[in-house]
């Protein structure tokens, strides 16, 4: 029990590195995109969840439990991406 925990904890720790990489895309788009308006675009998001759920289905994953991470993940990449997009501009 102790290497499957010891796993578990290493792959956590990769998956938060890989969101440090994911929330750096944010701060990107909040630099590139010149209305605010533009940080939240629903069809976008809907897509990404729609990607994540049929990759989760391809490998055997309780999809609708991936959905709900994606959607989350996805929502608080947008508060992110707004708080970045207003730091830069009231600077």
């Amino acid at each position: 029990m102790a290497e499957v925990r010891a796993g578990v904890d290493a792959l956590d720790a990769r998956i938060v590195d890989l969101l440090a990489i994911r929330f750096g895309y944010m701060r990107a788009a909040a630099r590139i995109k010149p209305d605010r308006g533009q940080v939240r675009d629903e069809d976008r998001k809907a897509r990404v969840i729609a990607q994540a759920r049929a990759r989760a289905e391809a490998l055997g994953l309780p999809a609708d439990a991936v959905a709900e991470i994606w959607e989350r993940l996805v929502e608080a990449s947008i508060a992110y991406e707004f708080e970045h997009w207003d730091s830069g501009r009231t600077s």
